[in-house]
């Protein structure tokens, strides 16, 4: 799908769908008089009947049957202007494209929201990109060709910008907004690939792409390579599947030589059947997503390089599979981690943390600046917040506040759960220095207690994407299946770190 810049005034636009965003009490714009000139006064009646106002969510589809040059044209709401976000903005988008390409037209051009200020067109513009492309993803690898040419995008999509507006500040906005999706649409379809083709290996070969790709560095440690370091809690984790454990690490050089990097750090279980603690049968084909936060780690790395961020970043993702077999580790099992403290496993489904600690306790040989982890870690985290957040804790305040802060910024939003020390109780262990679960209370907040004593030595946060890593049905710009979570999170938060500097 192609999707390009335009200045075509909206009402002279050739389409096969015309798509105008609209902020509530909005009608009265001379776009919009002039459109229901054009309509024998439909809109007006439209709004007298109340099947249009603008409010957010509001569609409304109308045939201009000749009077335009448009075929169609679909109105959109926003809400309130003053309330308006690019939030809004980018749902408002991908709710049209999915009309647009459910009703399969060929083309479609968006306005930008009308009335908007013309200061605001680069994020508008970049918020409208967003929700057209991140909702025209699909992930149709193991489709036939009839049910993938029934799934076809438009052929091309216009952004109508006013002649004001500077078309190379636009283009450029456009450009950075195709790379970030780019990258969301790896991690999607990372998490979205099944169980039986998504190895370890397969991980490791799809970071190397994202190399191969780019400027990023990739190196990949082996099971000999992880023996020899003394991965203690990964390999027991690993231990009960045939398919061997890796260790992934890309490396972005994009500030200074002498720069501390930041550490990325993704928990990459590319199934989990709980092991010997084995999960219910009842939606267990889900558990190819236990990836996730892997998949955003890559994502990330991948965007920073496209990007070109000025910035140095490390991204760590520790591959395993869980299984249950004669291998595999066991409930009162205790492993001995890269850190060297030890772990009663009183779980064998609480392994996310597990291969987490070694890979926390690797990424402080880079001596980073700060250290984030993605993982959907915990089930108490869908109780707690739902699907609607991602639970952030951490060591350190201002890293905490900037994640908040990226997290409103991308519409991939946080909740911050408090980690007192108290937390600390639930996790002690009589026979080992911990164990890997504090029970059923506070499920998420203990899971984060446990990884904090392997990332005491630098400024740390940890997210728990389990809610917010897959969607069971489709939202506006997320399509059904893996969300591609905490990549533009991420790339928000980095750019303004640059910016900082």
């Amino acid at each position: 799908m192609e999707i390009k810049i335009s200045k075509t005034p909206p009402l002279r636009t050739k389409t096969a769908c015309l798509v105008i965003s609209v902020y509530e009490k909005g009608l009265s714009d001379p776009l919009l008089k002039e459109l229901d000139q054009k309509l024998a006064g439909l809109l007006q009646q439209a709004k007298r009947h109340g099947e249009f106002t603008g409010k957010d969510g509001e569609q409304i589809l109308f045939q201009p049957a000749g009077h335009l040059p448009a075929k169609r044209v679909l109105l959109i709401g926003l809400g309130s202007k003053a309330e308006s976000t690019p939030e809004k903005v980018r749902q408002a988008a991908g709710s049209a494209m999915q009309q647009v390409t459910e009703k399969k037209m060929g083309q479609a051009a968006f306005t930008l929201p009308l009335g908007a200020k013309d200061s605001d067109c680069v994020a508008h513009l970049q918020a409208t990109a967003e929700g057209i492309l991140l909702a025209s993803y699909r992930y149709d690898r193991f489709l036939g060709e009839e049910a993938r040419d029934s799934r076809k995008l438009p052929k091309s999509v216009s952004l109508l910008i006013n002649s004001d507006h500077d078309k190379q500040d636009c283009e450029s906005a456009l450009a950075r907004t195709q790379k970030i999706c780019r990258a969301v649409m790896l991690a999607r379809d990372l998490v979205n690939a099944p169980g039986n083709v998504k190895s370890p290996a397969y991980l490791a070969e799809q970071a190397r792409a994202a190399a191969d790709e780019s400027s990023l560095q990739c190196k990949i440690l082996g099971q000999e390579e992880l023996i020899k370091e003394g991965f203690g809690a990964l390999l027991g984790v690993a231990q009960g599947s045939v398919r061997e454990p890796l260790l992934i690490v890309l490396e972005h050089r994009g500030g200074n030589k002498d720069e501390a990097p930041i550490a990325l750090v993704g928990k990459g279980v590319v199934f989990d059947a709980g092991g010997i603690s084995l999960k219910p049968a009842d939606k267990m084909d889900e558990m190819k997503m236990d990836m996730a936060g892997g998949a955003a780690v890559i994502g990330t790395m991948l965007a920073a390089a496209l990007l070109e961020i000025p910035v140095n970043l490390v991204g760590i993702v520790p591959a395993v599979e869980n299984l249950p077999s004669g291998t595999a580790y066991r409930p009162g099992d205790i492993l001995t981690s890269l850190s060297g403290q030890t772990i009663e496993v009183l779980n064998t489904d609480a392994e996310g943390r597990l291969i987490l600690a070694d890979a926390l306790t690797y990424a402080k040989r880079y001596e980073p600046k700060l250290v984030i982890d993605l993982a959907t870690l915990t089930g108490a985290c869908i109780i707690a917040l739902g699907h609607h957040a991602t639970a952030v804790l951490g060591n350190d305040q201002k890293l905490v506040q900037s994640l908040l802060n990226a997290g409103d910024e991308s519409g991939e939003r946080l909740w911050q759960l408090p980690l007192w020390d108290d937390y600390d109780q639930q996790i002690k262990s009589d026979v080992a220095d911990v164990k890997n679960t504090g029970g059923r209370p506070a499920g998420t907040i203990t899971a984060a207690a446990f990884l904090k004593k392997f990332a005491k030595d630098y400024r740390w946060a940890h997210l728990d994407i389990a809610g917010t890593a897959w969607r069971d049905q489709n939202q506006p710009y997320i399509p059904k299946g893996g969300t591609g979570i905490g990549v533009r999170l991420l790339v928000a938060f980095l750019q303004k770190l640059a910016s900082e500097q």
